[in-house]
C-alpha cells in the first residue's frame, strides 16, 4: 500500500528524482574513493616517506571531498524540497476527497479520524520519503560498492562479512517484525485521543452543566494511557535496535584488527589496505545502520499510507452526474416522489414513501416530534444526504442529473445548526455570493433581524468571527446564517430549524420580513416550533419517517391526531384555534 500511495504521487517528480539520485551517485562514489587514497598515501607515502606523493593524493582527496560534499548538500536540498512537495500533494489530495464525500462517508470515517489522515498520517509519510532520499538512496550504493572494494583490498579478511551482514540483517528484521503492529496501534490510539478532545472542547458547556470533569478527565487519562503504553512499547524497540546494532559493529571490528593483524603480521596485508578495510568495513555497516533507521519508519509509515489510501479509496455515494444539466427551465418547484432513505445495514429506514410538492410563492411546512426525519428529508434536495429510493426533482429535474454548481445555485439552506467560519461578518455572508456588494449585505442582515446587533459592534461587517460562531450567541450565529442564504438569493429556501433560538417577537418580525422577500420563491420550513409554521400554505406531518399527515394548520387539528397532540402539547386549545 505505501508503494502503491508514493508511486501516485512521485511520478511528476521524476526528474527531480533522477538528479537526487545522480548526485548521491557522486556524492557516494566520492565517499568511498577516500579510503582507497588514505591507504595509499600510508603504504606509498607515510611509510616511504615520499612528501611529494603525499601531497599530490592528498590535494586529490581533497577535491574529490569538495565535489562529495557539494553533491551531498544539493542532493538533500532536493531531496527535502521533492518530500515536501508530495506532502503538500497527498495532503491536498486527502483533502479534495473528504470534500467529495457526503454526511454518510464523513460519519463512517469520523471527524477526528480524517484530520488525524489528513495530517499526522501524510507528515509520516512524507518524512519516510524525506529520509529515503537522502538516507536510503546512498545506503544500497554504499553497502554494495564497500563490500566490493574491502575484496579488492583483502579477499580473505572480507570473508568476516558473509557472518556480520546477515546477523545484522536478522537483527533489524526481528524488530521491524514486531513494530509493524505497534505503529498501527499508535495510529489508532492518536484517533481515540483526537475524538475525545474534540468531544470535550466542543461539549464543554455540557461537562460544566452536568459536572462531568472528573468523568471527562478519566476518559482523557485511560485513552492517554494507552497510547503511551503503545508508543513506549514502539519506542523501546526504537531504543533496542541501535545497541544492537552498534554490538554488532563493535564486535566486527574487533575481528576485523585481529585477524587483519596476523595477516600484516606474516606479510599477507599491508598497514594501509587495514586502515582502508576498516573503513570501508565502517561503511557498510553505517550503510546498514542507515538502512535500520529506515526501517524503523517503514512499519509506521505503512500504517499510515494504508488509512491515506483508505480514504483516497472511498467513493463518495453522491456520484456526480455523467450529462450534467446546465440549465433549469422553472422557477423553483420543488417535488419529492415516493422518497425513501436508509443508513447501510440498517434495518429501518429513516424515510419510507415520502411524497411533496413545493411550488413558488408558496411555503411548506414539515413538523413531527424527535427523530422523525424531517432533517434527513431537507438534507436530500441538496444531495447533503442521496435518497435510496424515489426521486427527488427540482423543476422536474432529477437533482442527481442537475450540475452541482447550478444545484447549489438553485437551492439555499440554513442548516439545523449553523455554522459560522473564521473570518468576519462580511466574508461569513458573502459565502453565498462573493460578489455580493455591502448595501446587499446590510439588507440581507436587516431581513434576518439582525442589523442591529452588527451595527451595534465596534467594526459592524468587518467584526471578527470566531471557529464555528462562539463569540456569538446561538440567535445572533441562526440570524447570521439566515442573512448569509438570504445574499445566496436561492430559488428554493430550506429552513432547517432556523428560528428555534429566536424569541417570539424576533421570529414573528422575522417571518414576517422574509415572507416579503420570498413572495416568489419555494420555501420549505422544518421546525419544532407550531407558531413557526401554523400560517404555511401547506403542513407535512412526519412521523416515523412516514407522511402521516398533509394540510392546512386548521384542516390538520381537524383531522389530524398526531399534528393535533403535537400543538396541544405547546399551545393551548384556544391558543391553537
Amino acid at each position: 500500500m505505501l508503494i502503491q500511495l508514493l508511486r501516485g504521487h512521485l511520478g511528476r517528480y521524476s526528474g527531480q528524482i533522477a538528479a537526487l539520485v545522480a548526485l548521491q551517485l557522486v556524492s557516494t562514489l566520492g565517499m568511498l574513493y577516500l579510503p582507497t587514497l588514505n591507504a595509499d598515501i600510508i603504504d606509498h607515502g607515510v611509510i616511504t616517506g615520499d612528501t611529494d606523493y603525499i601531497l599530490r593524493i592528498g590535494a586529490i582527496m581533497l577535491a574529490v571531498s569538495v565535489v562529495q560534499l557539494g553533491s551531498a548538500g544539493v542532493a538533500v536540498l532536493f531531496g527535502a524540497r521533492t518530500a515536501m512537495a508530495v506532502g503538500r500533494d497527498m495532503r491536498a489530495a486527502v483533502f479534495d476527497r473528504v470534500q467529495a464525500f457526503s454526511a454518510r462517508e464523513v460519519g463512517s470515517f469520523g471527524a477526528p479520524s480524517l484530520i488525524t489522515r489528513a495530517t499526522n498520517d501524510v507528515q509520516q509519510v512524507q518524512m519516510l520519503v524525506l529520509l529515503s532520499f537522502t538516507l536510503m538512496v546512498s545506503a544500497p550504493i554504499m553497502c554494495l560498492g564497500g563490500i566490493i572494494l574491502a575484496v579488492n583490498q583483502d579477499a580473505r579478511l572480507s570473508l568476516l562479512l558473509v557472518g556480520i551482514v546477515p546477523v545484522l540483517l536478522a537483527v533489524v528484521a526481528l524488530i521491524v517484525r514486531r513494530m509493524r503492529p505497534l505503529g498501527r496501534g499508535m495510529q489508532e490510539r492518536l484517533d481515540t485521543v483526537n475524538r475525545i478532545l474534540r468531544e470535550q472542547l466542543t461539549g464543554l458547556r455540557v461537562i460544566r452543566a452536568f459536572v462531568r470533569d472528573d468523568h471527562e478527565r478519566r476518559r482523557f487519562d485511560v485513552a492517554n494511557v494507552d497510547l503511551t503504553d503503545v508508543s513506549l512499547r514502539f519506542g523501546r524497540l526504537m531504543a533496542l535496535m541501535f545497541p544492537l546494532v552498534l554490538t554488532v559493529v563493535n564486535f566486527s571490528t574487533v575481528a576485523v584488527l585481529w585477524f587483519g593483524s596476523h595477516r600484516i603480521d606474516s606479510g599477507e596485508m599491508q598497514i594501509g589496505a587495514l586502515t582502508a578495510f576498516l573503513s570501508y568495513l565502517m561503511q557498510i555497516l553505517v550503510s546498514v545502520m542507515m538502512a535500520t533507521f529506515m526501517f524503523m519508519m517503514i512499519p509506521r509509515a505503512e500504517v499510515c499510507a494504508e488509512r491515506i489510501q483508505e480514504v483516497m479509496s472511498t467513493e463518495s455515494s453522491l456520484v456526480p452526474p455523467a450529462s450534467p444539466v446546465r440549465a433549469l427551465h422553472g422557477h423553483g418547484r420543488l417535488e419529492l416522489r415516493d422518497v425513501g432513505f436508509r443508513y447501510p445495514g440498517a434495518e429501518v429506514p429513516v424515510l419510507c414513501d415520502v411524497d411533496l410538492v413545493a411550488g413558488p410563492g408558496r411555503t411548506t411546512a414539515v413538523i413531527g416530534s424527535t427523530g422523525s426525519g424531517k432533517t434527513t428529508l431537507l438534507g436530500l434536495i441538496p444531495r447533503i444526504a442521496e435518497a435510496t429510493e424515489g426521486s427527488v426533482l427540482v423543476d422536474g429535474v432529477d437533482v442527481r442529473e442537475i450540475d452541482p454548481a447550478l444545484l447549489a445555485r438553485t437551492v439555499g439552506i440554513v442548516p439545523q445548526r449553523p455554522y459560522l467560519f473564521t473570518g468576519t461578518i462580511a466574508s461569513n455572508l458573502r459565502y453565498g455570493n462573493p460578489d455580493a456588494t455591502d448595501e446587499e449585505l446590510w439588507r440581507a442582515l436587516e431581513i434576518a433581524q439582525a442589523r442591529q446587533f452588527v451595527e451595534a459592534m465596534p467594526d459592524g461587517l468587518d467584526s471578527p468571527i470566531a471557529q464555528g460562531g462562539t463569540n456569538v450567541s446561538g440567535g445572533q450565529r441562526q440570524r447570521l446564517a439566515i442573512a448569509r442564504v438570504l445574499v445566496h438569493r436561492p430559488e428554493i429556501y430550506l429552513f432547517d430549524d432556523s428560528f428555534s433560538a429566536l424569541d417570539y417577537a424576533t421570529d414573528a418580525r422575522l417571518r414576517a420580513a422574509l415572507a416579503q422577500e420570498t413572495a416568489e420563491a419555494t420555501v420549505v420550513i422544518v421546525a419544532q416550533r407550531v407558531s413557526t409554521i401554523r400560517d404555511a400554505d401547506q403542513i407535512i406531518v412526519l412521523e416515523g419517517g412516514e407522511v402521516v399527515g398533509r394540510g392546512t394548520h386548521h384542516q390538520l387539528m381537524a383531522d389530524n391526531q398526531t399534528y393535533r397532540e403535537i400543538v396541544l402539547s405547546q399551545l393551548t386549545e384556544q391558543e391553537a384555534a
